[in-house]
C-alpha cells in the first residue's frame, strides 16, 4: 500500500470521526492528512516531507480556520425575559445542596441551595439568587 493511500485513509477516518465530536479539531487534522496524501500522490514526496505537509497544514487550519468555523456555527441563546432571578418562591420539596423543588408564580422549578450548609423545608420562602442551567439557586428570603 502506498504512502498516499495511507494518508488518504487516515484523512477520511479523521474527517469521519469529526462527526462524533463537533469540535473541528479532527477536521483540521483530516484535511492535513489529505494534503499530505495529495503531496505524496502528485509530487512523489518522501514520508518526512509528507509529515511536514500534514503538520503545517493542520496547524495553519487550527489557527486560522477553526476559530472562524466555531464563530459561524456558535448558537446564540436569547436572554430570557421571564427569568426568576430575584423572585421569591415557596419550597414544595425539601431543598438542599443537591436537590429540591420550589414554586414561583405557579411554576415548579428544580432548586438547590446557594450555600451548601442551608436546608429549606416545604413551606419555607426562598429567594432565587441565580440560575445554574434550569435549576434555581436559592437562599433565605430577606
Amino acid at each position: 500500500m502506498s504512502t498516499a493511500v495511507i494518508w488518504l485513509i487516515a484523512g477520511l477516518a479523521l474527517i469521519g470521526a469529526e462527526a462524533l465530536t463537533g469540535t473541528f479539531v479532527l477536521l483540521m487534522f483530516g484535511t492535513g492528512a489529505l494534503a499530505a496524501a495529495a503531496a505524496s500522490a502528485l509530487l512523489g514526496t518522501p514520508l518526512p516531507v509528507d509529515a511536514g505537509v500534514f503538520a503545517v497544514v493542520s496547524v495553519l487550519l487550527l489557527v486560522a480556520a477553526r476559530p472562524v468555523l466555531r464563530r459561524r456555527t456558535a448558537v446564540e441563546l436569547e436572554p430570557a425575559h421571564n427569568s426568576p432571578v430575584g423572585a421569591a418562591g415557596v419550597v414544595v420539596r425539601r431543598v438542599d445542596a443537591t436537590d429540591g423543588q420550589i414554586k414561583i408564580d405557579g411554576e415548579l422549578w428544580s432548586a438547590r441551595t446557594f450555600d451548601h450548609a442551608w436546608v429549606f423545608e416545604p413551606g419555607d420562602r426562598v429567594l432565587v439568587i441565580h440560575l445554574s442551567g434550569v435549576t434555581a439557586m436559592v437562599s433565605a428570603e430577606l
